[in-house]
């Protein structure tokens, strides 16, 4: 099978050649290149001409809002798809619905959904929403029901525990329907994604570990008469050599002290997110011990939330370590680095050719604009 492969718009204040931390309920770190239309217009610009088929862009209180930020990307931009987070308490599943079916409209159908739940109640609360994280995940699968059904063309009234809509119709359809892409490692996550998801995405765990997800997530799709794909949502750090890839990464550490180092796990300890947890277990809040299988590094995770791993090595073995992820189950890939544009570089014209040449990925055909 084909792999796909995504990059990450740094929206958060920015982007650095040092790991830029927080997120998950803790303040960003400070960065060296401002979250400009102009800088950003460079990283889609680039990553789409290198072969990347969509850009994640995030969400939360921490970074700039994603609906506004994508769209106004999308016109710097020609193929490159946006891969939308979408918390689904903050607004209507109606309007939700209306929005992406009018952004894929008018953008050539380039646009993905990744839909965020929500781990962090405190973060949620300052948006108004109360609910706790099972109840959240309670309403994101009647959210995620009702919007399926409006872009089937349905006339919907729906009355559940935290979503109700009477007479709901779009007077628009999508031409090309919204792929829905969703993370989470709980089991009211993973209750979802089964029903729900066209997408599990997952974060960088060693590769027998994220092959046990990809079984447990397809075991629970299967009962629901529905098959997915799988993603990995990971940093890379590749060199034209092993040794200047470690010595990158080498780098990156030495620019994180150690007062925030702890600061920034006492913080991300209180996060609600299984997936965090299982983040800081892989890197124990300590610089030793980082390589937790042969090319994947736990560095990053003890200053940024979210994803906390990196792929280390040259591009040959950057290449042979995805080519074990997808024999664990993987399709897909979300990247990043440090920085995002020259990380883009170095990735998309030193490991995407090794792939290509053993048969593994295909440089995306250019869509032609319907604007």
């Amino acid at each position: 099978m084909t792999l796909t492969f995504n990059w990450f718009l740094p929206t958060n204040g920015g982007d650095s050649r040092n790991v830029v931390g927080g997120g998950h309920g803790v303040e960003a770190g400070p960065a060296g290149r401002p979250a400009t239309v102009g800088y950003l217009g460079q990283v889609a610009r680039g990553a789409e001409q290198l072969g990347f088929e969509s850009a994640l862009v995030p969400t939360g209180a921490w970074c700039e809002d994603a609906w506004i930020t994508s769209a106004m990307l999308s016109e710097v931009s020609e193929r490159l798809n946006f891969l939308v987070a979408l918390r689904p308490g903050l607004m209507s599943p109606t309007l939700a619905a209306q929005m992406a079916t009018t952004f894929s409209n008018l953008s050539g159908g380039r646009l993905l959904l990744n839909v965020v739940t929500g781990g962090e109640s405190a973060e949620q609360r300052a948006y108004g929403d109360f609910l706790d994280k099972d109840a959240r995940y309670a309403r994101c699968e009647e959210f995620l029901t009702v919007v399926r059904r409006l872009w089937d063309g349905e006339r919907v009234d729906f009355a559940g525990e935290h979503v109700r809509v009477e007479g709901a119709q779009l007077h628009h359809l999508p031409q090309v329907r919204p792929e829905i892409q969703f993370g989470g490692s709980s089991p009211a996550a993973g209750t979802v994604a089964a029903k729900h998801a066209d997408v599990y995405l997952t974060w960088g765990e060693p590769p027998a570990a994220v092959a046990e997800k990809v079984r447990w997530i397809r075991e629970l799709a299967e009962a629901e008469g529905r098959t997915l794909r799988y993603g990995l949502r990971v940093h890379v750090i590749n060199r034209d050599t092993s040794e200047e890839a470690w010595a990158e990464a080498d780098r990156l550490l030495a620019g994180i002290d150690d007062a925030t180092i702890a600061e920034m796990q006492a913080g991300l300890a209180r996060s609600e997110s299984e997936g965090q947890r299982r983040m800081l277990a892989l890197n124990g809040g300590s610089r030793d011990n980082l390589q937790i299988h042969p090319g994947l590094w736990a560095g990053v995770g003890l200053v940024r939330g979210g994803a906390g791993t990196a792929l280390v090595g040259s591009h040959e073995e950057v290449a042979d370590l995805i080519e074990e992820y997808q024999a664990a189950g993987i399709d897909q890939f979300v990247l990043s680095a440090y920085p995002h544009l020259e990380g883009a570089y170095w990735f998309g014209e030193g490991v995407l050719p090794v792939l290509e040449r053993r048969g593994l990925w295909k440089r995306p055909v250019a869509q032609v604009s319907t604007r």
